[in-house]
């Protein structure tokens, strides 16, 4: 629809003859007037601009022909149509200017709040309402903002501020009085030696332990006997940690006393039986082997004409450091070149085994509660080596030892709490071991079968 650009103003007064015609149109009605009234026009209207001399026509830009039918004052008439042309011209383009600049202003202004929120919540301290959408904990008292709900807090901790939260512990004896004393003030000890012990072998438990204290180690003492107070005599009694329970062997005391949490601390943990000489062995070139070949599970190999050695691959090799498989082209449970499972590849026995501390926290889940011999887990600990078992699994040669195969628990090396004949007790115990392997192997199995999710990620190689 076009729009012409003349404005036509008026003053004082207007021509009085114009009259509505249903014959003639506005315009001609307009024009007729005009030309009669010219000599009055001179004084009573004002131009602004000189193309009003022009003739000038209304265009049908009026809401409808009939807007001016009943306007009977031609003044107010005229002044009608002076003013409702450049009105209407300027009415249609600033609506459609104000309706865009107010959508583009809107959405801008909930565009920058919506972005700019998360930024301004996380550095303002904002009062926490009815409202809110923070989570409430315990007696609804407390908050939890959304930037912490993420954060990893152990059970049972969320009520205290984190700093405050200590997490792990260890097994290193602090002083009861002086905190100044140097010996609290030594180097924090690195490895943890954990042994089962009886009174009849006190000598040879001596001599391990002063070797291990020697360089440094942390040591627990599990006494299965309950004698205690007979180690008194030795130097490094006081020095170390001291558990007793009548008839419990070293597995029972490891789930129980060396939670990984517990011992979180320690780079590697020795859990070892008592019957052993260890005139060939020293704690720090052992852990020095272990860590330049990058072993997480290890033994040291057995002294082949002094040990009682029930599976080839813990013998002592000369001239080796460190061996991880062994070979057998003979007789029942042979082991090939191309061998991949235990015990021919990847695999230690529980008598002496050294754990490093994720391989140990990896193990801890692997003892049965109410299987205290520990028979069968050790086919299963290459698990928790840290990759592949044939590199990180291994027996070290370069430091061995001497297993004596004493019969401590419930043979006449033990003194146990009840009166049954050592012979008989020594079998008895034999055959609950015996018994535990099987219900540990059956439970593996159902364990696989039931677990939809767990991957074995030796299954293919074997």
């Amino acid at each position: 629809m076009p729009i012409t650009s003349e404005v036509l103003t008026t003053t004082k007064s207007v021509p009085t003859d114009l009259t509505t015609s249903n014959n003639e149109s506005l315009c001609e009605q307009f024009s007729k007037t005009r030309e009669a009234s010219t000599s009055k026009s001179q004084s009573s209207m004002s131009v602004t601009d000189e193309s009003d001399e022009d003739d000038v026509c209304i265009p049908d830009v009026l809401p409808g022909r009939g807007f001016l039918d009943d306007m009977k004052d031609d003044a107010v008439m005229a002044m009608r149509l002076s003013y409702m042309k450049p009105f209407n011209f300027v009415l249609d383009l600033t609506n459609r200017r104000f309706l865009a600049s107010f959508i583009i202003i809107t959405l801008s202004i909930y565009g920058l709040y919506y972005l700019g929120h998360p930024l301004i919540a996380d550095n303002v301290d904002v009062p926490i309402t009815q409202t809110s959408k923070v989570a409430l904990k315990d007696t609804g008292t407390d908050t939890v903002s959304a930037k912490c709900k993420n954060e990893c807090r152990p059970s049972g901790s969320e009520v205290w501020p984190e700093g405050i939260v200590a997490k792990t512990s260890d097994l290193d004896m602090r002083p009861l009085r002086d905190s100044t004393n140097k010996k609290a003030h030594s180097q924090h000890s690195k490895s943890l030696l954990a042994i089962a012990a009886g009174v009849k072998q006190k000598d040879l438990v001596d001599k391990i332990i002063t070797k291990f204290l020697q360089n440094g180690f942390i040591v627990m003492v599990f006494h299965y006997d309950g004698i205690v107070d007979q180690w008194n005599d030795l130097g490094w009694a006081s020095d170390v940690i001291h558990v007793s329970a009548v008839d419990q062997t070293k597995w029972w005391f490891a789930k129980r006393f060396l939670h990984p949490d517990i011992v979180s601390e320690y780079d590697y943990l020795f859990v070892w039986d008592e019957d052993l000489e260890v005139d060939h062995f020293d704690p720090g070139r052992y852990l020095a082997i272990v860590k330049e070949e990058g072993l997480d599970i290890s033994q040291p190999a057995l002294d082949r004409g002094k040990s009682g050695i029930h599976h080839h691959i813990t013998a002592h090799r000369k001239n080796s450091k460190v061996h991880r498989r062994y070979y057998k082209l003979q007789g029942g449970k042979r082991c090939y070149k191309n061998s991949t499972s235990p015990p021919c590849i990847g695999w230690v026995e529980l008598m002496v085994p050294v754990f490093s501390k994720a391989a140990w926290r990896c193990a801890w889940y692997l003892i049965q509660n109410d299987l205290i011999h520990g028979w069968g887990i050790d086919f299963q600990l290459g698990y928790c080596a840290q990759g592949d078992r044939k590199k990180t699994v291994g027996v070290v040669d370069a430091e061995y030892i001497v297993h004596l195969g004493l019969a401590t628990l419930g043979g006449s090396n033990h003194k146990g709490s009840g009166d049954i004949d050592p012979g008989n007790d020594r079998v008895e115990v034999r055959k609950q071991s015996y018994n535990e392997m099987l219900v540990f192997r059956h439970r593996w199995q159902q364990a696989v079968k039931g677990d939809k999710c767990w991957i074995d990620r030796y299954r293919d190689r074997e």
